[in-house]
């Protein structure tokens, strides 16, 4: 058995070493941004979502705290954090998965099959389940406008220089917030 240190080590070179694009924060393995496509066969096919990602020092044995920097409308994403509402993450994580898991499998599944009875945007949980053909297009709407490659909303999104990071309000402009997603304490204290 690997210690938690050696085993953050190689998930996320394994993650590096993978078809995604990884960006470490000044050069730590436990904070990281991956860029993460849309499924196919979505309506959030085509866009290009910038994830902040950080290891808990008991990682593999705590989950990962993952939030959206774009933006993206989602009834298990919150619009103005970008954090993840996602059981298996956050309250069925095992040590048996990795960050491979994660890109791959848990958060295509999270997109391809949204939970509107438990929303942490309570806007998209109701334009979903009442109408569904809407929330299509507020979604495709979503990805042109913040999560489309190029586009001044996704570009502009990343963390600045200066190390905070700064959330998009409807209009594309930089507005300030907190760092975008929960922990796996705080989800449990939720």
């Amino acid at each position: 058995m690997c210690s938690p240190g050696s085993r953050r080590q190689q998930d996320v070179m394994r993650l590096m070493m993978s078809d995604w694009k990884v960006e470490l924060v000044e050069d730590n393995i436990s904070e990281f941004y991956v860029d993460f496509n849309g499924p196919k066969d979505s309506p959030y096919e085509g866009g290009v979502w910038r994830l902040h990602v950080e290891l808990p020092e008991a990682y593999p044995y705590k989950s990962p705290s993952i939030g959206f920097v774009n933006k993206i409308f989602h009834p298990n994403v919150d619009e103005g954090s970008g954090s993840v509402c996602l059981d298996v993450i956050n309250q069925t994580w095992s040590p048996m998965f990795d960050l491979i898991n994660v890109f791959e499998v848990f958060l295509p599944q999270l997109l391809l099959y949204p939970n509107p009875t438990d929303p942490l945007n309570g806007d998209a949980a109701a334009l979903l389940m009442r109408e569904p053909t809407s929330y299509n297009s507020r979604v495709k709407d979503y990805v042109k406008r913040y999560a489309t490659p190029g586009c001044s909303a996704a570009s502009s999104s990343k963390a600045s220089d200066d190390g905070s990071d700064d959330k998009m309000d409807d209009d594309g402009q930089a507005e300030d917030s907190d760092d975008g997603f929960l922990t796996s304490s705080e989800e449990e204290d939720a």
